[in-house]
């Protein structure tokens, strides 16, 4: 998988969202995977003949899992060589998480406070614009989610507005697909993620649960990526209640 076949769904996203205009600064999120890595990667790239000026800086939440600080100086040696001014904010979310709420599922949690922290700089930094890296399997997977343990049909939006941060969010991965981003990410600097909850959370059930359904439905991802995307798809009891009151 090349940068330039990477980018083509990138710009897509960038353009098709309205993610960016001159003057934005942005922060792009980076833990140090694959995903993060490949969004701050292809920003640096997008930057040399992107149409919009802005300012791009990276940003890396050290969770310090055990009390211990994370490596990210493969992400600081890429940064130097793109010219990106790299920040690292060490916080005990880690410690909060594991070892003093011992919570069972700590994904939520620990997400909502790194997110938080990750706005928190941003915000000091003069951004008005973070990019988080989700791709298009994270937003089904978000939706399965969603409908399987919190009783809602709802999943994560490409762009969205935080008024309480005065931040816009967006996901410029959001048209590639995970696979790709494995295969891109080979020749990248990752950081190995020392997270105690890795390979057994909801959303790696909910990963597996779809790679078994794509046995007998192999494309099964882009038929429900598809009927995210359009709403004229959507069929549910606010159509039903709305074709009622008609008829009454």
């Amino acid at each position: 998988m090349t940068t330039q076949r990477m980018l083509s769904p990138f710009r897509k996203a960038l353009t098709q969202f309205k993610m960016l205009k001159d003057g934005d600064k942005v922060a792009v999120g980076v833990s140090g995977g694959k995903d993060s890595v490949t969004l701050l990667k292809l920003f640096c790239e997008y930057k040399k003949f992107a149409p919009e000026k802005f300012e791009l800086v990276a940003i890396s939440i050290d969770l310090q899992f055990d009390g211990k600080p994370t490596d990210f100086s493969l992400i600081r040696k890429m940064c130097e060589e793109y010219g990106v001014e790299y920040y690292v904010e060490k916080t005990d979310i880690g410690q909060i998480v594991f070892e003093e709420r011992k919570e069972k599922n700590p994904c939520s949690l620990c997400s909502k406070m790194r997110k938080g922290a990750l706005y928190d700089l941003a915000s000091k930094l003069g951004c008005n614009k973070v990019a988080l890296g989700h791709h298009s399997d994270d937003m089904v997977d978000t939706m399965l989610l969603s409908f399987f343990y919190e009783g809602r049909l709802s999943t994560f939006a490409p762009k969205s507005y935080l008024s309480k941060t005065d931040i816009t969010m967006i996901r410029p991965l959001i048209f590639i697909r995970e696979a790709n981003i494995k295969s891109y990410a080979k020749i990248l600097p990752i950081t190995k993620s020392c997270c105690p909850a890795n390979g057994n959370t909801k959303r790696e059930y909910v990963k597996n649960l779809v790679e078994q359904i794509s046995k007998d439905i192999p494309n099964v991802r882009e038929i429900m990526f598809t009927a995210l995307l359009h709403s004229e798809r959507y069929n549910l009891f606010n159509k039903f209640n709305e074709e009622i009151d008609k008829i009454l």
